[in-house]
C-alpha cells in the first residue's frame, strides 16, 4: 500500500480483514501527527508500516500494489512495481472490485461533493438504502464487507482516482462539467479530460451515463444509455420556464431549490437526472431537491455576531470554483485566496475581483502568482502569509453587511493535510474571535 492518507489506510485495513499480508509506506514525515496516528492504527491491525519511505524496496516483495489517489503514476514505487510485472490498482478500483453493490459515480471539475451528497439525500428521502463514499470523506474501501446487498453506493470520483481505474464500471456515472484543473498532475488539459471520461469507459448497455447537453464532447465512451441535462427542450432533464422538467413531467420550480446559485441549478439537474433515470420516485426527487441544505466547506456560512457574513469555501481548490463563489455574492467581499498552485491561469479571477471585492488577502505558496494575476483589478492586495493573519486582517477591515470569503482557488497541501483541515481552521479562527 503506497500512500497512507484516508483512502490508503482504509484499503490497508480492508486487506488485513481479508487475511492478506500488507505493507504500507508513505514518503511523508514520521513527525506528521496525522501520519503517526494512521501508522499506529495500521500497526495495531498487523500492517507493517514504513514512513519517510519511497517504497521502491518494498515493490520487489509485492504481488499487488494499491496506491492512494494522491500518489502519482510515476512515483518510484509504482514504477518499480510495474517494471516487475506486479498488479497496480488505485484505491477506488480496489474498493469497487470488492464491494458488489451498485455504484453511482460522480465526477467533474466542480460540484462533485455537493452533487454526491445531494444524490444520497434524494435516496434517503425515497427510503432507499444508500452509502455515500469516495472523495467526499468516507473512503470506498471502508465499505468492504460492511454493506447489505440492497445499498447503493454513491461515490465521488476525482480525476486522480479515475486515472488509476482499469475495469471500473459503475451502474450510473455522472459528469457535471469540465474546466482546466490539476494540470500539475495530468500535464495537459487533454489528459485531465481523458482521466475524467474513464468514468464512462467500461459501462455496459444497461448502465446510465449522465452529462451536460452542452459539454461539447461527442463521444463520452462506453456503451451506457446517455441522459443529458441542461437548458431548453432537448435534454431529458431540462431547465425550462423556471421549472426542472423530466421530459414532459415537471419536477420542481427552480426557486424552490434549497441551495442558491446558478451552479446549484446545474448540480440539481444532474442529481435529478441520475435519480430519475434509475427509477427513483419523482415525488422523492422533488422533495430531496427542495430540502438538501448543502455540505461543509462549500459556500458554508459560519455564524458570527459581528454583522459580517463569514463563508467557508475551502473546497474551492481551482479557479472555476472560486469564480462560482464570487458570483454567489453581489459585492462587498473580502476574499482570502492562495495555497499550492496547480499550474492554473489565475487571471480569469481579476474581473470578478474588480467588480465584487473590497480587498484580497493572499496566503501560501501561490500568493505571489495570485498577486501578479490580480494586480489589474485595482483591488487592495495584502500578503498575509497564512490563514490566521488573513482572518485577522479581514476582521479588522470588514464591516457589517460585508462578506469574508475563504475561497482559495488553490490546493491546501502547502500548509494543511487537505481542504477540510484548512476549512476547519478557518471556522475555528472565526468562532474563536
Amino acid at each position: 500500500m503506497v500512500g497512507l492518507a484516508r483512502s490508503g489506510v482504509a484499503a490497508a485495513l480492508a486487506l488485513r480483514a481479508l487475511g492478506q499480508t500488507v505493507v504500507g509506506c508513505d514518503a511523508g514525515s514520521g513527525n506528521h501527527p496525522a501520519l503517526v496516528e494512521a501508522a499506529g492504527r495500521l500497526r495495531e491491525a498487523g500492517v507493517e508500516v514504513r514512513l519517510d519511505a519511497s517504497g521502491v524496496d518494498l515493490a520487489a516483495r509485492a504481488r499487488t500494489l494499491i496506491k492512494s489517489p494522491g500518489v502519482p503514476q510515476d512515483a518510484p514505487a509504482v514504477r518499480a512495481a510495474r517494471d516487475r510485472g506486479a498488479v497496480v490498482l488505485g484505491e477506488l478500483e480496489f474498493a469497487w472490485r470488492l464491494v458488489p453493490n451498485e455504484f453511482v459515480a460522480v465526477t467533474g471539475t466542480n460540484g462533485k461533493t455537493t452533487t454526491t451528497e445531494w444524490i444520497g439525500h434524494v435516496h434517503r428521502e425515497a427510503g432507499l438504502p444508500v452509502a455515500v463514499a469516495g472523495n467526499v470523506g468516507t473512503a470506498a474501501s471502508s465499505l468492504v464487507d460492511r454493506l447489505p446487498g440492497d445499498v447503493t453506493v454513491v461515490c465521488e470520483a476525482s480525476s486522480f482516482q479515475l486515472e488509476d481505474t482499469v475495469a471500473f464500471s459503475p451502474e450510473a456515472a455522472v459528469l457535471l462539467n469540465l474546466s482546466p484543473d490539476h494540470l500539475d498532475r495530468h500535464g495537459t488539459y487533454e489528459e485531465y479530460v481523458a482521466a475524467k471520461l474513464k468514468v464512462f469507459a467500461n459501462q455496459g448497455n444497461y448502465d446510465v451515463a449522465v452529462a451536460p447537453a452542452d459539454l461539447g464532447i461527442e463521444d463520452l465512451g462506453g456503451c451506457a444509455r446517455r441522459v443529458l441535462f441542461g437548458s431548453g427542450p432537448g435534454p431529458e432533464l431540462s431547465d425550462r420556464a423556471g421549472h426542472l422538467w423530466w421530459d414532459d413531467l415537471p419536477i420542481v420550480r427552480v426557486d424552490e431549490l434549497a441551495l442558491p446559485g446558478a451552479h446549484n441549478v446545474q448540480n440539481a439537474m444532474a442529481t435529478a437526472a441520475v435519480c430519475l433515470a434509475r427509477r427513483v420516485a419523482p415525488e422523492a426527487v422533488a422533495t430531496g431537491l427542495r430540502t438538501f441544505t448543502g455540505v461543509r466547506h462549500r459556500l458554508e456560512r459560519i455564524p458570527a455576531e459581528d454583522g459580517v457574513t463569514w463563508v467557508n469555501d475551502s473546497k474551492a481548490t481551482n479557479v472555476a470554483s472560486t469564480i462560482v463563489a464570487l458570483q454567489a455574492f453581489p459585492g462587498g467581499i473580502h476574499l482570502i485566496a492562495g495555497g499550492r498552485g496547480k499550474q492554473q491561469d489565475f487571471s480569469p479571477l481579476a474581473p470578478l475581483v474588480a467588480e465584487r471585492c473590497r480587498a484580497v488577502y493572499l496566503v501560501g505558496e501561490a500568493a505571489a502568482e495570485l498577486a501578479d494575476a490580480l494586480a489589474p483589478s485595482g483591488v487592495p492586495l495584502h500578503q498575509a502569509g497564512d490563514l490566521e493573519r488573513a482572518v485577522g486582517l479581514a476582521r479588522a477591515a470588514a464591516v457589517a453587511g460585508e462578506i469574508v470569503l475563504l475561497s482559495p482557488a488553490c490546493a491546501s497541501y502547502d500548509q494543511y493535510t487537505d481542504f477540510e483541515a484548512r476549512g476547519d481552521h478557518f471556522r475555528a479562527l472565526v468562532e474563536g474571535a
